[in-house]
C-alpha cells in the first residue's frame, strides 16, 4: 500500500527535505491554473510515457497529488511510479483543494512539464 500524507505531514516533509519533488497528478490545463509551489507537472495517463525522463532518480522522494481527497489521479501515479521501481512514493490525498482551504501559497501559469 503506497503512504498517504496528512497536510501538516507533507508540510513538515517540505520544510525538512528540498529536494522533497511534488508531482501533480492533473491533465495540463489544472496544472497551469495554478499547483503546488515547485510541483511538476506528470499527468497520471502518461506516467509510464514519461517518468524516465522527468524523474531519472528512482530512489528520489515524490509526493503525488491531484485536486482533492476524492480524485483518484495522484493514487493511480504512484501505483505506477511504483511499478516502475520508484522507491520512495507516496500520496497526499487532500490535494489542491486541501492545501487550498489552508490558504497556502500556489504558484500560477507554469510551464506544464508533459506539454
Amino acid at each position: 500500500m503506497i503512504k498517504q500524507l496528512s497536510l501538516p505531514e507533507l508540510q513538515a516533509l517540505r520544510a525538512g527535505r528540498p529536494d522533497l519533488i511534488l508531482l501533480e497528478a492533473l491533465p495540463e490545463k489544472y496544472f497551469r491554473d495554478w499547483h503546488l509551489p515547485g510541483a511538476i507537472h506528470l499527468p497520471h495517463d502518461r506516467v509510464s510515457e514519461l517518468a524516465a525522463a522527468l524523474l531519472p532518480d528512482r530512489t528520489a522522494e515524490i509526493v503525488a497529488y491531484c485536486a482533492s481527497a476524492t480524485c483518484q489521479n495522484s493514487h493511480i501515479a504512484a501505483r505506477e511510479l511504483t511499478r516502475l521501481g520508484y522507491q520512495n512514493v507516496a500520496v497526499f490525498p487532500g490535494g489542491k483543494q486541501e492545501w487550498s482551504e489552508a490558504g497556502l501559497a500556489v504558484e500560477r501559469s507554469g510551464p506544464a512539464a508533459a506539454a
